[in-house]
């Protein structure tokens, strides 16, 4: 018998109705998401508002070169998710025990490897961006200092993946708001009161993640559930470690490429100058508040597919994607309309330089009306991984938000129109083509063509 010792704090996903326990593991997703976010948001204000123009571009233009590290260890971390899930909804207890096991010490392997790889490629990245010279110093120095304590992060990531996948979205929320709270009291302690710079939100940073990292590990430890971390036990599990693998190694390669042709993208930004770079971070930023409903509502369906594939429930799993995507799609609309309207004033949370606000106003207006295709992208592609495949989603995001978004970019500022508008809408191209084909992948392997699979469950 599969048992726990905590029931309130998991949530079996198998039974009950679908939409309503979706949503309510995925509104503590969205808040957690949200506060996370906060970290180097508040950096970006901070900067923008007391120390310079410059430090906001230097902040904001460094953005995608952590998600190359973060997303590509965020792989490994569905793949875990993945197969906790599965395990958890199977009601297997051995094998739910050594995967977490086989987990953490993976998390603490890589995280120390990933820590040298970050510190490695500040300058080579900053670079092949073309970071203008103005900007340079400070977004090396801010990278340094945020890659030398990126572990922090990974570790609550991964641990927090845990506590998803068999349910307990609640505690990374708590976790992260107080968290979250502490690195806005250091960004204006360090800033303000030392006057820092660039440097004290990056020391805020790490400080704060640093302390989500041991709550989560406390947690785990502590708990008297059946995926506690038993620290004697831990140890590399072959099997645990292929299974993650199969699912990870494909979303952490395309999150990771993804993350690289944004670098390449923020390249076509950075000729226009330091105002459009900043304009380019301010509309990153309020992209990234708009991503959470997709994202937690991808998460959420990862975690339900997950477990009812793993209790052999293919009809439920397909239903519970089916609510995923049209809950998600119809917040995102409604989202899309209020930031079209408001699109200065919410460019103006970050910054009043006029010829910035300009700028995020029209990469803002450019994209905005496109985003719901990248909705259904994002829930669609956590549902897939919810099932172990991990590789349809690979395929069709690289072949459009990387290789076509590229081709379009290389062609169009050489041959055709060079100009702010036209690099943008490199971002609606990949979001479009790849919604077509992921939506078609989906139907024909999943809907038309349901694969008998049985349960993991054991009887």
């Amino acid at each position: 018998m599969f048992k726990t010792g905590n029931k309130e704090k998991t949530r079996d996903m198998t039974e009950g109705p679908i939409l309503p326990q979706m949503v309510l593991f995925a509104l503590p997703l969205l808040l957690g998401n949200l506060f996370q976010l906060l970290y180097n948001t508040v950096d970006a204000l901070v900067v923008g508002h007391f120390v310079s123009t410059e430090a906001l571009a230097a902040v904001g233009s460094t953005t995608v070169i952590v998600n190359i590290i973060v997303f590509l260890f965020n792989g490994l971390s569905v793949g875990a998710s993945v197969l906790i899930g599965q395990t958890f909804g199977a009601r297997d207890e051995k094998k739910l025990h050594t995967a977490v096991e086989t987990t953490m010490l993976l998390t603490f392997i890589v995280s120390a490897a990933f820590t040298l790889l970050g510190v490695a490629i500040v300058d080579p990245m900053l670079k092949l961006m073309s970071t203008p010279e103005n900007v340079l110093p400070e977004a090396a120095l801010y990278l340094r200092i945020y890659f030398g304590g990126i572990a922090g992060l990974l570790i609550y990531n991964m641990g927090s993946g845990i506590l998803r996948a068999v349910g307990d979205s609640a505690r990374p929320l708590y976790f992260l708001i107080l968290t979250s709270v502490l690195n806005i009291a250091l960004d204006l302690i360090f800033v303000i009161v030392f006057h820092a710079g660039i440097a004290g939100v990056a020391w805020a940073t790490v400080l704060s993640q640093l302390l989500s990292a041991v709550l989560v590990l406390v947690v785990l430890t502590a708990s008297r559930d059946m995926y506690r971390l038993i620290w004697k036990d831990l140890k590399i599990d072959l099997y645990s470690l292929k299974r993650i693998l199969q699912v990870g190694l494909p979303t952490a390669f395309q999150t990771t490429i993804t993350s690289f042709s944004n670098v390449l993208v923020q390249g076509y930004v950075n000729v226009f100058g330091s105002a459009c770079m900043a304009g380019w971070s301010c509309y990153n930023k309020l992209d990234q508040f708009i991503f959470l409903p997709m994202g937690s509502m991808g998460i959420a369906a990862t975690t339900f597919v997950s477990q009812n594939i793993g209790a052999g429930n293919e009809k439920r799993a397909r239903s519970g994607t089916d609510s995923a995507v049209s809950l998600a799609v119809l917040i995102t609309l409604v989202i899309e309309a209020a930031l079209f309207l408001f699109a200065g004033p919410s460019v103006r949370i970050f910054t009043s330089d006029p010829e910035v606000v300009r700028y995020g106003k029209l990469f803002i207006r450019t994209n905005i009306l496109f985003l719901v295709f990248n909705c259904v992208n994002h829930v669609l592609a956590g549902a897939l991984r919810g099932r172990g495949d991990s590789k349809g989603p690979m395929i069709f995001m690289l072949a459009t938000f990387v290789v076509l978004r590229q081709i379009y970019l290389f062609f169009v500022t050489r041959f055709f129109i060079n100009s702010e508008v036209s690099v943008c809408l490199g971002y609606p191209l990949g979001w479009i083509t790849c919604c077509i084909g992921e939506v078609l992948y989906y139907i024909f392997r999943y809907v038309r063509k349901t694969p008998q699979k049985a349960s993991l469950r054991k009887a």
